[in-house]
């Protein structure tokens, strides 16, 4: 913000004048809020939503993934205001990169992963801390759905007994019923527009009854196939049950490797719903955690039969479900991993670092991963005539290491 001057400064105006002076710090106040929520627009980072009944094991994964260490107790509503925590992606191709270049700095591509508040039976009417939640969900771009598929009598149960099915359908049906709330109000705010025969809104009423006609069926939005002409209708209704979902089996010890038969009639449960499973085991994570020193770390996964921590696969998963792909930057300054939607063009690429460079791009020097890594470095990749320069039209892949040239 150092680049704005301030208005009231620009005026000469009498001390007395006040109604011109509030005025003017007003419009001040306003464009300054203007381009701060235009800067925060562009860097915000895209949320995945950790949700489940209470006392199912959100926090305890939330604190394994995250720095941030979010309070975790055997008691409903601990977690009242979602923690938020911003996490780095595991992505080897970075450290082989950093080990080839030797930066001065490291940055890896982050997920910002959000602990909400447990949801109980009727959260759509406000049950519980239901709105709270609800508004929670909605800020978020895909949702981490976790699931108590463990037995212990230590840990109470808000229903009183362990069945993950049962959870997951108390947590569908209030999504899907405040889902149902916001197409009735669409539909009923389209209609007139409809009668008078505006064509656009005659689509739209028919994606609504669509989507009506799917959730009294107690269904998912998501479960909608939309035509590519219709889903920027569907996606800006904001419906939560449209969100991309990972249902996370949080399993005991003995369970994290093959997982047991909570998690099968989950997998069997999910199957048609387009949703992807994945098993973890939050108590084991949590003591993963607590290992500092790399050889023990690697010695506990080794006793448990596991490659790596199991918040490893999860936070991939996570960044995979909101369709992102990583490209790279390499120079001696810094190696770092950018984010982009898959299908972005390298000019959309290149504003994820400025504008200016989406704005004045001329072309992108890139070369795959594999060259980077097989010949050692950008030098050896020239030299065997592997670097590509590509203009607007090229589609960035995953793992490129790229450098534009642009001009402002």
């Amino acid at each position: 913000m150092g680049g704005l001057v301030s208005l009231t400064k620009l005026c000469f105006l009498p001390p007395d004048n006040l109604f011109v002076l509030k005025t003017l710090k007003t419009f001040e106040s306003r464009i300054i809020s203007y381009f701060r929520g235009s800067l925060n627009a562009s860097i915000m980072a895209l949320k995945c939503g950790i949700v489940g009944l209470p006392n199912v094991g959100k926090s305890t994964l939330f604190n394994c993934l995250s720095n941030a260490k979010a309070q975790s107790a055997n008691f409903p509503f601990c977690t009242i205001e979602p923690n938020v925590g911003v996490i780095n992606v595991p992505d080897e191709r970075l450290n082989k990169l950093s080990e080839l270049v030797n930066p001065q700095k490291v940055q890896a591509a982050t997920v910002e992963i959000v602990d909400i508040a447990g949801l109980v039976k009727g959260a759509s009417q406000g049950e519980g801390l239901g709105n709270q939640f609800l508004g929670n969900i909605r800020e978020c771009h895909a949702i981490l759905h976790v699931l108590r598929c463990f037995d212990d009598d230590n840990i109470v149960h808000v229903d009183g007994s362990v069945d993950p099915i049962r959870d997951k359908e108390v947590i569908d049906y209030e999504l899907q019923i405040k889902d149902l709330e916001t197409v009735d109000k669409a539909i009923e705010k389209i209609q007139r527009q409809v009668k008078i025969g505006d064509k656009e809104a005659a689509k739209e009423y028919e994606l609504l009854k669509t989507y009506k006609e799917t959730l009294e069926a107690g269904k998912a939005a998501r479960s909608v196939q939309l035509e590519e002409k219709n889903r920027e209708i569907g996606e800006n209704l904001f419906l939560l049950t449209n969100k991309p979902i990972l249902y996370v089996c949080n399993v005991d010890e003995g369970s994290v490797q093959n997982g047991n038969k909570h998690v099968e009639c989950v997998k069997e449960m999910v199957a048609a719903e387009n949703a992807e499973v994945i098993v973890v085991g939050a108590g084991i994570e949590s003591e993963i955690t607590e290992l500092t020193d790399p050889d023990e770390r690697e010695m506990f996964l080794g006793e448990l039969g596991l490659e790596e921590p199991g918040v490893n696969r999860l936070i991939r998963q996570a960044y995979s479900l909101l369709d992102l792909r990583t490209y790279f930057t390499a120079g001696e300054k810094e190696v770092r991993a950018w984010t982009i939607h898959a299908g972005d063009t390298a000019p959309q690429a290149a504003g994820v670092i400025h504008t200016d460079f989406e704005k004045g791009f001329i072309r992108a020097e890139v070369i795959a991963y594999n060259d980077y890594v097989s010949l050692g470095s950008e030098n050896a990749v020239k030299e065997a005539g592997k670097l590509k320069v590509e203009g607007k039209e090229y589609e960035v892949q995953d793992g490129d290491v790229m450098h534009f040239r642009f001009n402002v």
